[in-house]
Parts: C-alpha cells; structure tokens; sequence
C-alpha cells in the first residue's frame, strides 16, 4: 500500500507560490501550504503473496488497486 498527495495539487500549489513571489511577494511572508487530496494506492498481487487479507472497506477507498 502506498499513500501519499496527489501530484497534480503538488504541482498547482508549488505554481501559486511561484507566481507570488513573480508578483512581489516575499518568500519568507508566504504561508506554507501542504496539499490536501492524498492517493491511496493497494497492491493486491503483492498482499496475496505476502499472506494479507485487505478488508474490503480499505479497498473501497482506494484510488487504485493494483491486481
């Protein structure tokens, strides 16, 4: 399993800070913003081999299941 943000908010919020600093902002001043939408992505070719029961609830809220 692997949880982590979704690049595409990564990318948008590293542009917003950009395009501040681009308009006089200074960088010290501006607040550090982490991105709010994560991925979770769960191998199941790889649980079975490991001997892992996912239960179906956590598959549900994946993103991606790998099979």
């Amino acid at each position: 399993m692997s949880c982590s943000y979704n690049l595409d908010d990564a990318v948008r919020l590293s542009a917003d800070v950009v395009n501040k600093i681009m308009r006089g902002a200074k960088a010290g001043e501006i607040p550090i913003q982490q991105p709010t939408k994560l991925r979770l992505v769960i191998n199941l070719e790889t649980a079975k081999t490991l001997g892992l029961r996912i239960p179906e609830a956590l598959l549900v809220r994946a993103n991606q299941v790998i099979e």
